[in-house]
């Protein structure tokens, strides 16, 4: 039984650190977007690229737009944060009680 539970607990931790990795690039995402980023930089289009396909998606279910404002990041983050303390949390946990 152990053995499932240092596998969630891997899978916990690896999941934990992709959020956090996913977060910091939405935050670099929203920094970028305040300045005229040349869009023919790499790193502009590696931002673009990894964060443009989530965010389209809340930005077509949930048309958050006040003033020009783009609020999609906002809520990316927060239900990266709500994955993490509810998913992750509970992976970590059932990772524990298994012996991991």
């Amino acid at each position: 039984m152990f053995v499932i539970g240092n596998f969630l607990a891997a899978i916990a931790k690896i999941l934990d650190i992709a959020l956090m990795l996913y977060m910091w690039i939405i935050i670099a995402r929203a920094v970028v977007s305040w300045v005229n980023p040349d869009p023919h930089n790499p790193i502009i289009r590696f931002l673009h690229n990894i964060t443009e396909p989530v965010l389209y998606q809340v930005r077509r279910r949930l048309p958050i737009n006040f003033g020009g404002i783009d609020f999609s990041p906002i809520l990316v983050l927060l239900i990266i944060v709500f994955v993490q303390r509810f998913l992750v949390q509970s992976l970590a946990e059932m990772a524990m009680k298994m012996g991991g």
